[in-house]
C-alpha cells in the first residue's frame, strides 16, 4: 500500500524521521523469499477469501478467529498473472489486496467467518479501505461455491437491513478466481514486525472506526457460529427412530412428508426460544426470525445458522421446489421460498413434526446457553 503521503505527514517532527520512517509500507522493499504456496482445502476443511483493504490487517484479524487453521496474503480478481507487490499497488492490475483462509467448519461455520468479516472492514466504501484508496484497496467477498454466495448475499442483505450504516453497502460478493500468494515478507506482516504493524495500523483509523460502528457487539460470541454438535447432542440409529418418534415425526423427517396445515403444533407458537431437530437436537431456527406467513406451517426468514441446514432442488411435484434438510441429522425439515419478508426476502416453511422447541427460560439447562443472548 502506497502510505508515502501518510508517513510523511505523521513524521513531520523532524527527529522522529529517523526513528519511524520505516514503518510506513512505501519503505517496504525487501527482497521478496519463496511466494507461499496457495492454499488448498482437504477433504474436511474449507477454504474462504476476503478483500478488505490492507491485508496485513486483514490477515491478522481472520487468524485470531477460532476455526481458522491459516491465513495468506495475496492478491485476486486482476488480469495480471502472477502480479507483484507494486504492480498491484500501482492500481492498474485489476487485483485487490486479500486473504485466503482455510477453516474447519465444524469450529466456525462460514456465517462465523462472514460475521468476523464484517467487523474488519467498512463495507460502505467501495473506493478503497480508511487511509488506503483505489479499487485494490476495496472490500470484496469471494464465494467458492454456491452455498458461500447465498451466505453471503442473505448475510449482506441483513447488514444493510440493520440500520447500523448511514450509507449504502458497497461490497460486491464475487466468484473466487485464481489467487496468488503475496511476497514472503508480507505474510505474517504482524508477527514479523510488531511495531511497524501497530505504527500502521493505530493511524490507519480502522481501528477507532470499528469501535465507533460497532461499540459493544465488536467482540464476536463465535460459539453462536460453531457448525460442530455440542456434547450430548446424538443421531439414534435408524433402525431406533420408530420407536422414538412419532408416527408424523418420522413421516416428516425421514420420508419427507408434510403434516396438515393450521393442526400441528408450532404454526402459531409466539413464545421466545429455539427450535432444533427433533432427530439429533442441532439448532435450526430462533422464534426471533419466526413470523405469521399465513400458510399455517411454522415460518422463518432465516435458519439460526446456514452452516446447520442443507439445501436441495425437489423435484417431487411439477415445479421443483427447494427442500431444507438439516446436516447433521438429515431430517427433512420443509422448503425454502423466495416470498419472505425484509431483510432476507425468503421464507423458510418448516414442519412442526421435525422441530423440537426450547424456550428461552430452558436454553442453559439444555445446552443452548449460547442463544440467550438472541432474547436479551
Amino acid at each position: 500500500m502506497n502510505k508515502t503521503l501518510l508517513v510523511s505527514v505523521l513524521l513531520a517532527a523532524a527527529v522522529l524521521v529517523v526513528v519511524l520512517w520505516p514503518f510506513g509500507r512505501s519503505s517496504q522493499r525487501a527482497p521478496a523469499g519463496p511466494a507461499v504456496g496457495a492454499l488448498a482445502a482437504d477433504g474436511h476443511t474449507r477454504l474462504a477469501t476476503f478483500a478488505g483493504g490492507c491485508f496485513w490487517c486483514v490477515e491478522a484479524d481472520l487468524e485470531k478467529v477460532p476455526g481458522v487453521i491459516e491465513a495468506v496474503s495475496g492478491y485476486t480478481g486482476g488480469n495480471l498473472e502472477n502480479p507483484s507487490y507494486e504492480q498491484v499497488a500501482g492500481g492498474g492490475t485489476g487485483h485487490r489486496e486479500s486473504v485466503q483462509v482455510r477453516y474447519d467448519p465444524d469450529v466456525i461455520s462460514y456465517e462465523g467467518l462472514l460475521q468476523a468479516f464484517w467487523r474488519i472492514v467498512d463495507p460502505t466504501d467501495g473506493s478503497g479501505q480508511f487511509v488506503d484508496r483505489g479499487n485494490q484497496y476495496s472490500p470484496a467477498i469471494f464465494y467458492h461455491d454456491d452455498e458461500q454466495r447465498v451466505a453471503a448475499e442473505r448475510s449482506r442483505a441483513e447488514l444493510a437491513a440493520s440500520g447500523r450504516y448511514s450509507r449504502q453497502i458497497d461490497t460486491p460478493i464475487e466468484p473466487a478466481a485464481r489467487f496468488y500468494p503475496a511476497e514472503e515478507y508480507h505474510q505474517d506482516y504482524y508477527a514479523k514486525n510488531p511495531l511497524r504493524y501497530r505504527f500502521y495500523r493505530f493511524n490507519s483509523g480502522r481501528d477507532r472506526y470499528l469501535s465507533r460502528t460497532w461499540g459493544e457487539d465488536l467482540a464476536l460470541d463465535y460459539a453462536r457460529y460453531s457448525a460442530k454438535l455440542p456434547a450430548g447432542f446424538n443421531k439414534p440409529d435408524p433402525t431406533d427412530l420408530r420407536e422414538r418418534l412419532t408416527p408424523l415425526q418420522f413421516q416428516v423427517t425421514q420420508q419427507e412428508g408434510t403434516e396438515p396445515p393450521f393442526d400441528n403444533s408450532y404454526w402459531d407458537n409466539k413464545r421466545d426460544g429455539i427450535y432444533v431437530d427433533v432427530v439429533s437436537g442441532e439448532p435450526l431456527f430462533s422464534s426471533t426470525d419466526k413470523y405469521d406467513s399465513g400458510t399455517g406451517w411454522p415460518s422463518f426468514t432465516k435458519p439460526l445458522d446456514p452452516q446447520l441446514i442443507v439445501e436441495h432442488k425437489d423435484y417431487r411435484l411439477l415445479l421443483p421446489r427447494i427442500e431444507v434438510r438439516s446436516r447433521f441429522a438429515d431430517s427433512h425439515l420443509g422448503h425454502v421460498f423466495d416470498d419472505g419478508p425484509a431483510p432476507t426476502g425468503l421464507r423458510y416453511c418448516i414442519n412442526s413434526a421435525a422441530l423440537r422447541f426450547v424456550p428461552k427460560a430452558d436454553l442453559a439447562a439444555q445446552g443452548y446457553a449460547q442463544y440467550a443472548k438472541l432474547f436479551e
